[in-house]
């Protein structure tokens, strides 16, 4: 069946005028599950998911992937992995196994986290898991009584709490934030043993490896939902930092969250242009051909932890289902 499946996806992405590339991306690469983000995958649900990927799609080198795509010469069944985010696991763990697959992936650093920086929804998981009580108050955001007695019930709650924050302007998200943690008898800071993101030279281990580095900007906003000129500051002084540690700046970039429509517009595609960057990823699903805007490249996550029922999500990406 995987050879079939193989068959079928060099007939959907011919190499040429008609191919398709089909970028999958990625957060964290965890050393071993955790309950509490199980959407994240582990060091051995990775290793697998390479080879699944490996055995389907030719992977490129993500720069050299997206200016083949531009010029019409891409092999069959071309893909990219990437990242988003800028985790430290990235480095320990994602690293090695990705040099065990001889593969190269794009990782999309949000600079301002570089070192012992925490983003919003890694200091609100973190809240809702340090919380004792079975139930969180969370009336003040009009979500009312949130249960908190079992693990399912954690999960649906943090859920809903990132949904009921993520999109408040950023001094708000962030005061939103911190009543939570309070109220969860978590501080803000963290030890640096705590260490969840990247430093800057494990950034510039990455780019030595052979790896792509491309920009987030710098603290990770949605951009809609910052001010024209906050939000252009955001994406070029993202990519200035990233030229300061890389031998080279990046050209690749992509849209924190990365929902058309919702979390940015063309109008944040002109400005990641107007800032250097050459090519630009969305989380939109789907995949890449000769007519796709280069400042608007879609993605794909992969969720199923089974071979077969994996690539077939990835053939039906191709497809445009």
């Amino acid at each position: 069946m995987s050879r079939a499946v193989r068959a079928v996806s060099t007939v959907v992405s011919p190499a040429g005028q008609r191919a398709k590339l089909l970028t999958f991306f990625f957060h964290r690469v965890l050393e071993k599950p955790d309950p509490m983000i199980p959407g994240e995958m582990h060091a051995t649900q990775f290793d697998e998911a390479l080879r699944w990927i490996g055995d389907q799609f030719r992977v490129l080198p993500p720069l050299e992937a997206c200016e083949r795509l531009a010029t019409g010469t891409l092999p069959a069944r071309a893909a990219i992995i990437s990242f988003d985010d800028g985790y430290r696991d990235n480095h320990d763990v994602a690293l090695p196994l990705l040099k065990r697959h001889r593969m190269t992936a794009a990782f999309f650093v949000a600079t301002g986290y570089l070192g012992d920086g925490v983003q919003f929804n890694d200091r609100l998981t973190e809240a809702v898991r340090a919380h004792a009580g079975d139930s969180f108050d969370a009336g003040w955001l009009g979500l009312g009584i949130l249960p908190t007695g079992d693990l399912p019930a954690r999960l649906r709650t943090l859920h809903r709490l990132r949904e009921g924050i993520k999109y408040l302007p950023p001094a708000e998200r962030n005061q939103a934030l911190e009543r939570i943690e309070s109220a969860c008898g978590l501080a803000a800071s963290r030890s640096a043993r705590d260490r969840v993101m990247m430093t800057p030279e494990e950034v510039q281990v990455l780019a030595a490896n052979g790896m792509e580095i491309g920009g987030h900007t710098v603290m990770h906003p949605i951009l809609k939902s910052v001010d024209d000129d906050t939000a252009f500051e955001e994406i070029r002084l993202g990519r200035d930092a990233l030229a300061a540690l890389l031998p080279q700046p990046p050209r690749l970039f992509a849209y924190p969250n990365g929902k058309l429509g919702t979390d940015f517009d063309p109008r944040h595609a002109d400005m990641a242009r107007r800032a250097g960057f050459s090519y630009a990823f969305s989380t939109q699903r789907g995949a890449a051909d000769a007519r796709t805007d280069r400042m608007m490249l879609p993605r794909f996550m992969p969720w199923d932890r089974q071979a077969l029922r994996f690539k077939l999500q990835a053939l039906k990406v191709l497809l445009g289902r």
